[in-house]
C-alpha cells in the first residue's frame, strides 16, 4: 500500500524540531509498502499538500500529532483548529484513510478521533502502522490490534513496542534540507521508554515505562551519519538520557568512536551520578544539559514521586558546570505538597 506521512507541526519557536517519529514509523514499513512523507513546516500552503496527494496516489495516510498547543502560559495557543483545517485539506483530496499518531495524539486520543474524524489512531509508538497496515491489506478486523483505535473502539495504552526499531533518516529529502537551514539542528534517540513513575509525565503514554537500549555502536554511526548529512547539532530526544547510566556512557564512547565532531544536548534526571559523570560526556561532545528537576522542594519532589532530592539537582547542576556544559533546569509550580 502506498503510504503518505504528514507531519503536521508547524511550530517552530524557539526552534524547528525534525519530525524524528515519521524516520522510524518509514524504517518500520517502507520495506512493503512505498512510502513518502510531507512536513507541513516545508509545504508553503494547502495547495502544496494536494499536489503531493496528487502526485503521490496514497493508499493510506498517516497524520503525525506532535504539540497540542505552545506549552508558554504567556502566550497561550492551540493548534487543534489548525488540525482541523488540515483533516479538511486531505479529506477534500482524497477519501483513502486517515491514520491519527504522534505524541500529541497520544495524550489525547479520544478527543482527537472525535473532532477531526479520523478512521483509525495509533497510541503510542508508531511502528504499529505496519499491523495496521497488514489488517488493512488482509481485510482483517482492526480493534484486536493493541494500540489501534477506531471511532467504536475504546482508546487502551497498550504495551510498548516489542519489534524491531528502524530508522529510515533520507538526507536527500527536501524536509531535512529545511531543518539544516534553520539552526543545523537534528535529533536522534538512544532509548525508548522511561521507568522513573512520575506523576505528571506523559511519557509513558507515548512510549512506555520498560526501557529499550539501542546498540550504543548503531547510535554512534546514526549520529555520524547525521553530522554528514550537514547537521551542526544533535539533540538527544531520551526522556532522560542519564536513566541508564551505563547505557549514556556507552553512547558517548561510541560518538567519538565513529568520529563525531559536532555538539550535541539532552535530557537529564538530576539523580546522583559519579562525579565525573559529566566530564566524560563533554568530552564526547556534549555542550548542553536540560535538566527536569521540577522543584527544589523536597516534599513537593516526593508528591511528584521524582527519583531524587534538591540536594541532587544541585549536586548535577555543579557537575555539568564543572564539566564546562551550559545547563537549563525545567520547573513546575504549583505542585501538591
Amino acid at each position: 500500500m502506498r503510504v503518505l506521512l504528514v507531519s503536521a507541526n508547524t511550530h517552530t519557536q524557539p526552534y524547528p524540531v525534525y519530525p524524528l517519529g515519521l524516520d522510524y514509523v518509514a524504517g518500520a514499513i517502507a520495506e512493503r509498502h512505498p512510502v513518502c512523507i510531507v512536513d507541513m513546516n516545508v509545504q508553503e500552503d494547502g495547495k502544496s499538500l494536494a499536489k503531493a496527494i496528487e502526485g503521490f496516489g496514497p493508499e493510506v495516510i498517516g497524520l503525525s500529532i506532535r504539540n497540542v498547543d505552545t506549552t508558554d502560559s504567556t502566550h497561550p495557543d492551540g493548534f487543534f483548529a489548525d488540525y482541523k483545517d488540515l483533516v479538511g485539506a486531505i479529506r477534500a483530496q482524497t477519501a483513502v484513510p486517515l491514520v491519527l499518531g504522534g505524541s500529541g495524539f497520544a495524550i489525547f486520543p479520544e478527543p482527537m478521533m472525535s473532532e477531526l474524524g479520523a478512521d483509525y489512531g495509533i497510541i503510542g509508538e508508531g511502528e504499529r502502522l505496519s499491523l495496521l497496515l497488514d489488517a488493512l491489506e488482509c481485510r482483517e478486523d482492526v480493534p484486536p490490534i493493541p494500540g489501534i483505535v477506531t471511532q467504536r473502539s475504546a482508546a487502551v495504552v497498550p504495551p510498548p513496542w516489542s519489534g524491531k526499531i528502524t530508522r529510515r533518516f533520507d538526507a536527500c529529502l527536501p524536509h531535512v534540507a529545511f531543518y539544516l537551514k534553520r539552526g543545523g539542528m537534528l535529533n536522534l534517540q538512544t532509548k525508548r521508554g522511561c521507568g522513573f513513575h512520575c506523576i505528571y509525565c506523559t511519557y509513558p503514554l507515548i512510549e512506555g515505562r520498560s526501557l529499550r537500549l539501542f546498540d550504543p555502536e548503531e547510535v554512534g554511526q546514526t549520529a555520524r551519519e547525521l553530522q554528514e548529512a550537514g547537521a551542526r547539532y544533535i539533540f538527544v530526544t531520551d526522556a532522560a538520557f542519564n536513566s541508564s547510566g551505563s547505557h549514556s556512557l556507552a553512547v558517548a564512547k561510541a560518538f567519538k568512536k565513529a568520529g563525531v565532531s559536532i555538539p550535541w544536548g539532552a535530557f537529564f534526571a538530576p539523580v546522583s551520578m559519579d562525579r565525573d559523570y559529566f566530564r566524560i560526556l563533554a568530552d564526547a561532545g556534549l555542550r548542553h544539559a536540560e535538566f527536569g528537576s521540577e522543584s527544589l522542594s523536597d516534599p513537593v519532589l516526593k508528591a511528584y514521586r521524582k527519583p531524587f532530592r534538591a540536594e541532587n539537582v544541585f549536586e548535577a547542576h555543579a557537575a555539568a558546570v564543572e564539566a564546562g556544559l551550559h545547563v537549563a533546569h525545567y520547573f513546575l509550580f504549583g505542585g501538591p505538597g
